[in-house]
């Protein structure tokens, strides 16, 4: 199956930057828009850069028109925010809200984005809260398909240092036979090749992928 034109939101970051270079060199994606703050340095004839301010929502929806298909791979950190909850809702909430409702006002067929595993609505930690929330929130806007991706820790190179990932990075693969499935860590690449894999076929409704279903659609 053929795409015309797509939109990718979070290239720069570790899951955004791998699934523009897979999509890229994927014969079957036409067209990428990429969306981002500012600009970067990675050209393609196949790549037509917008930068948009994200709290601008008129340019954001305007930024998705045409797309059959939607990414997001957007996120921070608390170190970025310097702990401030409300920048960090920002970001991980309303940033990714309106990349939502913009698909469902502009009718994208498939909308899939990052999440994170153990996210619950209900849970004391502000993380897994957080992004129970803006998954329920997504969810409710019933748009044509919806792919939720949730990752555990994530392996692979960042461009930004985060001693305490690393670290984590170092030794979690040591013990991830005694953790459950669904928390074991995950190699970036293959929860980027999962996600353009499941994008290929329209699903409507909404699914949520795991650490067993994002090994088993990376193949």
């Amino acid at each position: 199956m053929k795409f015309k034109e797509i939109t990718l939101f979070g290239s720069t970051g570790l899951i955004g930057g791998l699934l523009l270079k897979l999509l890229v060199n994927d014969s079957d994606f036409k067209k990428i828009n990429v969306v981002s703050r500012k600009s970067f340095s990675l050209n393609h004839k196949k790549i037509i850069h917008k930068i948009i301010d994200f709290s601008d929502y008129k340019s954001l929806s305007k930024s998705v028109q045409n797309s059959k298909i939607v990414f997001a791979a957007i996120g921070t950190t608390q170190s970025k925010v310097k702990g401030d909850k409300k920048e960090y809702r920002k970001t991980d909430f309303d940033i990714l809200y309106n990349i939502a409702k913009a698909c469902k006002e502009n009718r994208v067929e498939s909308f899939l984005f990052v999440s994170s595993s153990g996210a619950d609505i209900n849970s004391n930690n502000f993380y897994l809260k957080l992004k129970g929330e803006i998954e329920k929130s997504i969810l409710n806007l019933n748009l044509s398909s919806t792919s939720i991706f949730r990752p555990s820790l994530l392996l692979g190179k960042r461009k930004e240092k985060r001693f305490g990932e690393k670290i984590a990075q170092i030794l979690m693969p040591c013990f991830s036979f005694l953790m459950p499935e669904n928390y074991k860590p995950i190699k970036a690449n293959l929860v980027a090749r999962s996600m353009i894999n499941v994008s290929k076929s329209f699903k409507p409704g909404f699914e949520i992928y795991h650490y067993p279903e994002i090994i088993k659609k990376s193949k």
